[in-house]
């Protein structure tokens, strides 16, 4: 059996392993090394290094830059993991190809970064995610679709919003506004929910205030958006 570290509670093996990841971030360490946060389907987030990756073309090329979809080789470990090499499943081309749709797609990103702990595997976190990045690279970006990704965010780490404080005798926007928050909760499918723009207003408000509430410092995205 391999050697194990405990990390966040969890235990890794010493190996090496492949998994699939988005990227949350990234910065350059030193001459030629780069620093990544990468939310893996297997593992959750993971923090890791690559050596000579602001050179090594042949290892990792472009899959370090944010929000691309990676498959990656590394060694598992306490700390940084060990980044061993890197093709990409996708950059989102499309989304890459217009300044708003790389606002919401980066401000998905950092939330995702700053709200879940490492080394913790949120499988449908993962797959909310990777189904808002398909769908900006397939169609316009919408604020709508952005409030639908935060709900639903909040929902699966545990800050599910409090809506029987919503509704009643709240005048007829607001109760509106309760019947979209509430269906948005209860659909899978991006492009379904549309706010009224009075509900949108009010809805973005709620979840504004909801999400500061669990943050530390402002989102650093929430400023280019």
């Amino acid at each position: 059996n391999p050697v194990c570290l405990r990390v966040g509670g969890t235990l890794f093996p010493m190996q090496t392993t492949e998994c699939e990841a988005i990227v949350l971030a990234a910065m350059d360490y030193g001459e030629a090394d780069r620093i990544v946060t990468l939310f893996t389907r297997e593992h959750g987030k993971l923090r890791g290094i690559a050596r000579n990756g602001k050179k090594s073309v042949k290892r990792f090329g472009p899959a370090f830059e944010i929000f691309a979809r990676i498959r990656i080789i590394l060694v598992l470990k306490e700390g940084l993991c060990s980044l061993r090499s890197a093709d990409v499943v996708t950059v989102w081309p499309r989304i890459r190809g217009g300044l708003e749709r790389i606002g919401y797609a980066g401000y998905a990103c950092e939330l995702v970064d700053r709200f879940i702990p490492e080394a913790l595997p949120v499988p449908r976190l993962y797959r909310l995610l990777s189904s808002y990045l398909e769908y900006l690279d397939a169609f316009p970006p919408c604020a709508d679709d952005r409030r639908f990704f935060e709900v639903n965010l909040l929902n699966i780490v545990g800050y599910r919003l409090s809506l029987d404080s919503l509704g009643g005798d709240m005048g007829p926007v607001r109760d509106a506004t309760f019947d979209t928050l509430k269906k948005a909760m209860e659909t899978g499918r991006f492009g379904v929910i549309r706010f009224s723009p009075q509900s949108l207003e009010e809805a973005g408000k709620i979840l504004d205030e909801s999400i500061a509430a669990h943050l530390t410092r402002p989102l650093m995205s929430l400023h280019f958006l």
